[in-house]
């Protein structure tokens, strides 16, 4: 199946997000869409790149708007934490871009070049730039995204170990735990387990 690309070469393909979308993108402080809009806060005058890490307005008190200047003339001024009018580095656009790539297509079977063909460089330099920026590159940091999306799905659900297994994107059980042995230091029904016996614990500390 083909990659969906770009109509321009290292230009974002423009997603029509709703309201709701927006606002799951600025609880989970989602980089991957910083420059596509701000979210602007009724009641403090501040607008916000998405993945500001400022404690979150209600949802009542927030407008979205596409660009910094529609916000400004607004009335609205630009977040002295997170600083939307600041353009980000080069290398930290691609990895923002990257990220979101990985994180929607996480659950399909992904190589290098699919990446490299999405954002319309070559694979060297894409894993290159990644690296550099992240720490990670691309496969080692969709591993930590599915094992990531597994965690949750351990403490949250019922779903078999394979069932997650294939949820999340892995190709074989045997990669999983492997996978997960390695992030986590301990098998996915040990993590389970120890999520179980912590949840009465917490219940009783909130209640």
């Amino acid at each position: 199946m083909m990659m969906r690309q770009p109509s321009n070469p290292g230009q974002p393909v423009p997603v029509q997000l709703s309201f709701d979308d927006k606002w799951a993108i600025v609880i989970a402080c989602d980089a991957s869409y910083d420059g596509q809009f701000v979210t602007a806060v009724k009641t403090t005058g501040i607008y916000c790149r998405p993945s500001c890490r400022s404690r979150k307005p209600k949802k009542v008190n927030v407008a979205f708007m596409e660009t910094n200047e529609q916000a400004e003339q607004a009335g609205y001024r630009a977040c002295k934490r997170c600083q939307p009018e600041v353009e980000r580095a080069p290398q930290e656009e691609l990895a923002s871009r990257i990220i979101g790539f990985l994180t929607e297509h996480h659950k399909r079977k992904l190589a290098l070049q699919d990446l490299a063909d999405y954002i319309g460089m070559s694979a060297y330099y894409l894993e290159r730039q990644f690296k550099q920026t992240t720490s990670l590159t691309p496969r080692a940091y969709l591993e930590k995204l599915r094992i990531g999306k597994a965690c949750a799905l351990l403490a949250d659900t019922e779903l078999t170990h394979l069932e997650i297994c294939y949820e999340v994107g892995f190709r074989s059980p045997s990669s999983f735990y492997k996978a997960f042995s390695r992030h986590m230091l301990c098998a996915p029904g040990e993590y389970r387990e120890r999520r179980r016996r912590l949840g009465p614990e917490r219940s009783a500390e909130n209640g």
